[in-house]
């Protein structure tokens, strides 16, 4: 390949592979909602108390690029790799809503992200750049109702998206998203404690609200999670989960300068929940891996939680992180 100065459109043109994330929809080409969050246990809400809740979220994916832009044909990729902490305060309070538990979360993400792009125009010139960026992202509020009916139980809560975490024009990684979201899933579990089979299912949806300051409004999405577990004893677990996403809406505003893109794509992988006392304390964690496939406007790759639960007054969550 070769490589000299770029022109003026050759910079233009790196400049809106950066910044625009192209053929990704969303914008960003991501969500606050994390898939895969909800899976084993996804409709159980524990005791009522104070839960310390650590996510680790780690991701790792790669798109292709074929287009045109400033007059510039552009072929390539890109690669991106994340890590998020997510620490959580989950709150189930001893109020009732139409006779099911009413709890509250506190998330303040922290982690960074890479980004390198690597692409090669019509002339035969190669354009690379990377990025890398770590700060706090945005929180998020969240309130639910859990409920408990024999070996079923259910929740159903919403997630808000409070846009005060780090974001700056320009920048393809920010850690924050400076646009309200709101996401609201239900979630129920099936879990025979004689024979120890879990089946847990998730379906939400997403709303986004513009960005004020690209003019760009994600589209609506929906995302199902499901895993089918089984418990061997009351501190082990081992089975296989997964996700499904769709936008149903596409990217819309001046902002998306490059169309109305719709993303989607499905994931599959094993899942593993332990507890085991710290002291005399309960400590719960579970490990989720997934596959993605079948991937439109998305990055495509592997993603994986290592969550961490550890009550801070009242019982501990069996075998769950939420």
């Amino acid at each position: 390949m070769a490589k000299r100065g770029l022109s003026i459109a050759e910079g233009a043109a790196l400049a809106v592979v950066l910044c625009a994330s192209p053929a990704l929809a969303a914008e960003g080409g991501s969500s606050f909602y994390l898939l895969g969050s909800k899976t084993t246990m996804g409709g159980y809400l524990p005791p009522v108390g104070v839960y310390g809740v650590v996510q680790n979220y780690f991701y790792t994916g790669s798109a292709d690029i074929d287009f045109e832009t400033a007059g510039v044909s552009l072929s390539g990729g890109i690669d991106a790799d994340a890590y998020v902490a997510l620490p959580t305060v989950l709150w189930v309070t001893g109020a009732e809503v139409f006779g099911g538990n009413l709890a509250f979360t506190l998330t303040t993400p922290l982690g960074g992200k890479r980004l390198n792009v690597g692409v090669l125009t019509g002339n035969g010139v190669e354009l690379d750049a990377e990025r890398d960026n770590f700060a706090f992202g945005d929180p998020v509020l969240g309130a639910t109702v859990g409920w408990h009916e024999g070996n079923f139980h259910y929740t159903i809560g919403s997630l808000i998206n409070v846009p005060i975490g780090q974001w700056e024009l320009g920048n393809p990684i920010n850690m924050g998203f400076n646009r309200w979201m709101v996401d609201t899933t239900a979630a129920v579990t099936y879990l025979n404690p004689q024979t120890g089979l879990e089946l847990s299912g998730a379906f939400g949806i997403t709303y986004n609200f513009e960005n004020p300051d690209t003019n760009y409004k994600s589209g609506t999405e929906l995302h199902f999670e499901a895993a089918v577990m089984q418990h061997f004893s009351h501190t082990f677990s081992l089975g296989v989960n997964g996700y499904a996403y769709k936008q149903i809406t596409g990217d819309s505003g001046s902002g998306a300068v490059l169309g109305d893109f719709k993303g989607q794509v499905l994931a599959i992988g094993p899942a593993l929940d332990y507890t085991f006392l710290l002291g005399k304390t309960p400590v719960t964690t579970n490990f989720r891996y997934f596959y993605e496939f079948n991937v439109e406007n998305r990055l495509q790759g592997h993603a994986g939680f290592l969550n961490v639960v550890i009550p801070l007054g009242g019982q501990a969550p069996q075998a769950s992180s939420h």
